[in-house]
């Protein structure tokens, strides 16, 4: 199995859920967008353990089965549908998750996350 990590997912992780934990252990490969780094280190820079944070992102992404997803033209047409489709069904979602599921679709992997309007987009697939 191959996920896109976003940011709920991440936290969980770093929290010790046991369902992302499991995904995590099946999981061949781990991806995880520039976008959901942007909110980490926005949150890091907010809370008061910005360096112990930092540190353990670092160690994570240092792993052989992490890689980082940047923003392509690709992404960005699958963005515009994404976001006119959920538009279009009056149930638009955060812009940033719009991105995330975005890259999802673009590179064919699970979307590893705990926040539920994720379900409204047809053909992503989520996890757990």
């Amino acid at each position: 199995m191959n996920v896109l990590l976003d940011t709920s997912a991440y936290s969980a992780l770093r929290g010790g859920h046991q369902a992302i934990l499991d995904v995590m252990r099946r999981s061949e490969t781990v991806a995880v967008p520039a976008i959901v780094l942007g909110e980490l280190h926005s949150g890091f820079r907010a809370g008061n353990r910005c360096a112990e944070n930092i540190a353990q992102l670092t160690q994570f992404l240092s792993k052989p089965s992490v890689r980082i997803l940047n923003v392509t033209e690709e992404t960005a047409l699958r963005y515009a549908e994404v976001d006119v489709y959920l538009r279009k069904k009056g149930r638009p979602i955060p812009r940033n998750d719009v991105w995330i599921a975005a890259a999802t679709l673009e590179h064919g992997l699970q979307l590893l996350t705990l926040d539920v309007h994720f379900r409204e987009i047809p053909l992503l697939l989520i996890q757990p």
